[in-house]
């Protein structure tokens, strides 16, 4: 039998929100809660997925149910950047350094101008290029041509997984740099929240009720359905073929050592 029984899996954005009408390119998240799967949610802004993911914890909890929690955004960044900018290789030093510093609401944040103080920091062009804003920021590039990277480009996993993006692209079709600097804030607050009960893979052992895993939907997934929208397909089938997995098949993907980067679940290293 599984150690866990139910399986929740979200598409993150780092962007602002999305309206009232369910659209692509936001917040979609699925539960599969002892073999039977939910219809996907619809999530408008961080704000709201964050109330529904403490919601989400609370109640598996109440109910002694252990809860496999994947999040498609990168845990990790490149080798040498956590020990650069907090002092520590910790990752999860990390996830707190940026809940100190990431203003979020609705209708605005800050994501590009940390980018650029982050960058300022390591006193010029990079890691981090891609500005969406109108407004210029110094020491945020435009684009990667006037880019200088003083980390790897990539992650270990990410040579690996094929048409995956970098960590530092902040913008741009398919770019998952904002979701990772507007995705491990919220994470963060809920290890503190849930303080003792939360694990996080491949950081911690997974013997805790709550685990957080790094999911890629598209690592696997073609195209949905005709008239589907793409993200809330995707995380219902990543609920469905987890929860589908063998036990033992499941165990072997997550037998993983990334402590400092992280890990995209199912990808097999080399």
């Amino acid at each position: 039998m599984s150690r866990w029984q139910t399986f929740a899996m979200v598409d993150w954005s780092g962007g602002n929100d999305r309206g009232a009408k369910p659209k692509k390119d936001a917040i979609w998240a699925c539960v599969m809660r002892e073999g039977a799967a939910e219809d996907p949610v619809y999530l408008r802004n961080r704000q709201l997925a964050e109330d529904w993911l403490v919601k989400l914890v609370e109640v598996e909890l109440s109910a002694g149910r252990k809860l496999f929690l994947g999040f498609d955004f990168p845990f990790g960044y490149p080798a040498g950047f956590a020990q650069a900018l907090t002092g520590s290789a910790d990752p999860l030093d990390l996830w707190t350094w940026l809940e100190d510093r990431v203003e979020d609401s609705p209708q605005a944040n800050n994501r590009f101008d940390l980018a650029g103080e982050i960058n300022r920091s390591f006193g010029g062009q990079g890691p981090f290029w891609a500005n969406a804003l109108k407004r210029n920021i110094n020491g945020l590039p435009r684009t990667k041509a006037e880019y200088g990277n003083p980390f790897p480009d990539r992650r270990a996993v990410e040579h690996l997984a094929k048409g995956s993006f970098t960590c530092w692209q902040m913008a741009g079709a398919g770019a998952v740099g904002s979701q990772v600097m507007m995705g491990l804030p919220v994470l963060a607050r809920l290890r503190r929240r849930f303080a003792g009960q939360v694990a996080v893979w491949p950081f911690e052992e997974l013997g805790k009720p709550v685990a957080l895993v790094e999911i890629w939907p598209s690592l696997n997934l073609g195209q949905p359905p005709a008239g589907l929208i793409k993200d809330a397909w995707q995380v219902q089938q990543v609920a469905l073929e987890l929860a589908a997995k063998p036990v033992a098949e499941l165990e072997r993907l997550l037998n993983i050592c990334a402590p400092e980067e992280g890990w995209i679940l199912g990808v097999e290293p080399q």
